[in-house]
């Protein structure tokens, strides 16, 4: 037995007006994302550091950084400083860059004007989050900057493109940044 609820949504989508209103309606939601959290800061900080966390410290960003910064990044960084940490000839930032259409945050050691540990932190992508496994990270581990670009070079993942280039940024972002820094004292 058919109700006349029934029969009134049929009655209802059937008329053209109603399908572009509901197209209108779900496509104007955007895409849903859901942030996929792998790391915090603090844990971070703590695998980094052990149980005796530096305090934080903040690098101005002034001209020079800037236009370092936006020949990585393709724009200007959208902050006035940044906040690193160091300790034991180690510094860890924690940098954001967009991937497909999301921000990607992530976090760098460097020591010795190397990359030490790349860590995925938080990952808002809907594809591409293979970036997050250490067989991948791994390869990070070593690099330094020549002319300007990673080196050695970084091998990409099938699907993860951007998600990789975001990647890469952010540590050449990350030696960059290091190399602005005086010496630690």
């Amino acid at each position: 037995m058919i109700s006349h609820a029934s029969i009134s949504v049929w009655a209802w989508l059937s008329k053209p007006r109603a399908w572009l209103a509901a197209l209108i309606l779900f496509s104007a939601a955007g895409p849903v994302i859901a942030d996929t959290v792998y790391l915090s800061p603090d844990n971070f900080l703590r695998e980094t550091f052990g149980t005796t966390l530096p305090q934080p410290q903040f690098l101005w960003l002034d001209d020079k950084a800037q236009a370092q910064l936006k020949a990585i990044f393709g724009h200007p960084y959208p902050q006035a400083r940044l906040r690193y940490w160091r300790a034991v000839g180690k510094t860890a930032w924690v940098l954001e860059d967009t991937g497909k259409e999301f921000p990607i945050t992530a976090g760098f050691v460097v020591k010795d004007h190397k990359i030490d540990t790349a860590r995925v932190m938080i990952y808002r992508e809907s594809r591409g989050d293979e970036i997050h496994y250490p067989s991948f990270l791994k390869q990070f581990s070593g690099t330094h900057l020549k002319d300007d670009e990673l080196d050695p070079g970084i091998d990409g993942i099938s699907g993860a493109t951007l998600s990789v280039a975001a990647m890469k940024r952010m540590a050449r972002a990350a030696l960059t940044l290091d190399s602005l820094l005086g010496p630690d004292l």
